[in-house]
C-alpha cells in the first residue's frame, strides 16, 4: 500500500484539481461522484479524475492520506478540500470558483 500512497501523493502534487471518484468523468458510478464532476464541469476548469475502482489499493491508500472514509475526495492545489457535500457547499457560496481561480 505504501507504493500506491506515493503514487497518489505524486498525482495530487501534479494536478491542480484532482478528484478521486467512483467511475470517471464519462461514466461516474455514483451520484456523489457525478455531482462533483458536474460542478467542476460547470466551472469550466481543467480537472483530473482517478477512479478508485481501477486498483484495489487506491481506496485504502487514499484514506490513509486524508483520513476521510467516503468518495469522492477533492484536492485543489495539492490540498485536500473534502468530499461531495463540502464541494457542493463551497460551490453554492461561490468559494469553489475562487479556489480554482486562485490556481491561475
Amino acid at each position: 500500500m505504501e507504493e500506491m500512497k506515493e503514487k497518489l501523493e505524486a498525482a495530487i502534487a501534479e494536478h491542480p484539481v484532482l478528484v478521486f471518484t467512483k467511475g470517471n468523468k464519462i461514466f461516474p458510478r455514483c451520484g456523489f461522484s457525478a455531482a462533483v464532476i458536474a460542478v467542476f464541469s460547470e466551472l469550466g476548469c481543467d480537472f483530473e479524475c482517478v477512479d478508485i475502482f481501477e486498483h484495489a489499493d487506491i481506496k485504502p491508500a487514499l484514506v490513509s492520506i486524508t483520513d476521510w472514509p467516503t468518495t469522492p475526495q477533492v484536492f485543489i492545489g495539492g490540498e485536500f478540500v473534502g468530499g461531495g457535500d463540502v464541494v457542493r457547499e463551497l460551490h453554492a457560496r461561490g468559494e469553489l470558483k475562487e479556489m480554482v481561480d486562485a490556481l491561475g
